[in-house]
């Protein structure tokens, strides 16, 4: 197959790893091209890439250019990965007569009619999601039909992983809870400083903090709030790192405080580098994880849930540990990059080969 991933992401994040492990796994035996706007994606691609603006959902230059690519490139299959890029790829995947999969990685209700059915049903042959319960999330809308969902869980690149991991970096603290993301108010970095500051406020001698790893609009925001919270010097704001291996590998629980959420990649990597988890119940993370035996759940906005299960963590070494060693596990024996890729080309070729009618 000849296969179009475009991402109009101007950072980089969950979206655009998966975007990278897919291309890159894909290309093993297909031709894959990627359309970006961002050089942090187009350079961190190994596939041939082309650069548009991708300005907005009706961007005509991006569609005709599209479109050109698709026509010069003999392209069978688009995968546009951001919102925007749904409805550019769709548009042009029509006039070139070829097929348009969508891939989601959040649960999203899908509330405006015309717009979303246009988006998700009209211009879409398929739609490829990351968790059961975002393919729950869009058979509510009444026009949305079961067939064109497929749930494709991620995959990691754990011998990327492995070679990235060392040397472990400097633990900064005897008890390290670390959390990455983009930080915006919906990855719930605020719930997870204001638990993280009641866990500290109970054990006062503990020698605890927190590291967030990554950059957003909402970073300044984050900083004063731990500062208002008297726990300054206890959460380290790392900015972006290109490689946070070292730094998860060094960690003792990964929280992920997520609103909303499909299964996060940086999860799934801090589980197989021996994390403890602690997440939100926010989209499929329970498909990861279970309460209890492989992590521990709360309720978004549960402060004193939160700040209880840092205490257990932190107190109970040996279930600490426990839950760590089951996280693992769980991530090697589901959700490996060879499985992801193998479901995801049998997924395109299906979808492909109907179009055609072949």
């Amino acid at each position: 197959m000849n296969i179009l991933f475009v991402n109009s992401a101007r950072t980089w994040g969950g979206t655009e790893k998966w975007t990278r492990m897919a291309a890159e796994a894909l290309a093993e035996r297909h031709s894959v091209r990627l359309v970006f706007r961002s050089a942090i994606v187009g350079d961190n691609i190994a596939v041939p890439s082309s650069r548009l603006s991708l300005a907005s959902h009706v961007d005509a230059y991006s569609i005709a250019g599209l479109a050109k690519i698709i026509r010069k490139e003999r392209i069978d299959v688009v995968i546009p990965t951001k919102r925007k890029d749904y409805v550019l790829a769709g548009i042009a995947s029509r006039l070139c007569g070829i097929s348009n999969v969508l891939r989601l990685g959040i649960a999203r209700r899908l509330k405006i009619p015309f717009l979303h059915r246009l988006t998700y049903d009209i211009l879409t042959d398929g739609i490829i999601v990351n968790a059961e319960k975002i393919r729950e999330e869009l058979l509510l809308a009444p026009f949305m039909r079961a067939e064109k969902i497929h749930v494709i869980y991620n995959g990691l690149d754990t011998a990327e992983i492995e070679r990235l991991r060392q040397p472990a970096a400097p633990k900064p603290f005897a008890f390290t809870v670390t959390a990455l993301g983009t930080l915006t108010l919906r990855k719930g970095f605020d719930f997870l400083i204001r638990g993280f500051a009641r866990f500290l406020a109970l054990k006062t001698d503990a020698d605890a903090g927190l590291v967030i790893i990554g950059d957003g609009p909402a970073g300044k925001e984050f900083s004063a709030l731990a500062k208002s919270l008297g726990i300054g010097d206890r959460v380290v704001f790392s900015g972006f790192l290109k490689n946070p291996y070292p730094h998860l590998a060094s960690s003792d629980v990964f929280a992920m405080t997520s609103v909303n959420e499909g299964i996060s990649n940086a999860l799934l990597e801090a589980m197989y580098l021996d994390n403890a988890p602690v997440s939100t119940r926010a989209g499929g993370t329970e498909e990861a994880l279970t309460d209890g035996e492989s992590g521990v759940l709360v309720e978004h906005g549960d402060v004193a849930a939160l700040s209880g299960a840092f205490d257990r963590l932190y107190t109970d070494r040996s279930f600490r540990e426990k839950i760590a060693a089951r996280a693992a596990e769980r991530v090697r024996t589901r959700f490996s990059l060879e499985v992801m890729s193998a479901r995801l080309e049998e997924t395109l070729a299906g979808i492909v080969r109907k179009k055609s009618g072949a």
